[in-house]
């Protein structure tokens, strides 16, 4: 299993660098100083996990957040070359152990199902794998794409 922790200051570059992977799908991330301040926000309140591999190169990161009893996966992106290899998965299992105390709801918004990045990205099969369902369509992205809510009921 991939070794996940908590962030550190440190590790911002290595967030910079998930989201250049993925800028294609959710529009500009790495240049925009909100993007950065909410990276920082997370790691500062404790709220930013990321999996690390013996290199020390960052293979995944995630921003969880919400108001108890009702969480939000924020932000969860694995690097092009480690998905399919159970890093999302740790990186959100660590997540539920560590924030979450169940009865729960956890919601995140995904791809709709007409966004390019739906398949290729693999993220609404990879959250259904992990008893996540549907829900309601949400805003379109900053790139203009469609999004939906996934949600989990841990009880």
């Amino acid at each position: 299993m991939t070794p996940v922790r908590l962030a550190r200051d440190s590790d911002l570059p290595g967030f910079l660098a998930l989201a250049a992977e993925v800028e294609h799908w959710f529009g500009p991330m790495v240049d925009d100083p909100g993007f950065t301040e909410a990276v920082e926000r997370s790691i500062g309140r404790g709220a930013a996990l990321v999996a690390q591999a013996a290199s020390g190169e960052l293979l995944g990161a995630l921003l969880f957040g919400g108001n108890p009893p009702v969480h939000q996966v924020h932000w969860l992106v694995v690097t092009e070359r480690a998905r399919g290899e159970g890093v999302g998965r740790a990186l959100l299992a660590d997540a539920i152990h560590r924030f979450v105390r169940p009865p729960a709801t956890i919601e995140v918004v995904t791809f709709g199902p007409d966004h390019p990045g739906a398949a290729a990205s693999g993220a609404r099969a990879f959250y259904e794998t992990l008893a996540f369902t549907p829900a309601e369509a949400a805003g379109p992205g900053p790139e203009g794409g469609s999004r939906q809510v996934y949600r989990r009921t841990l009880t």
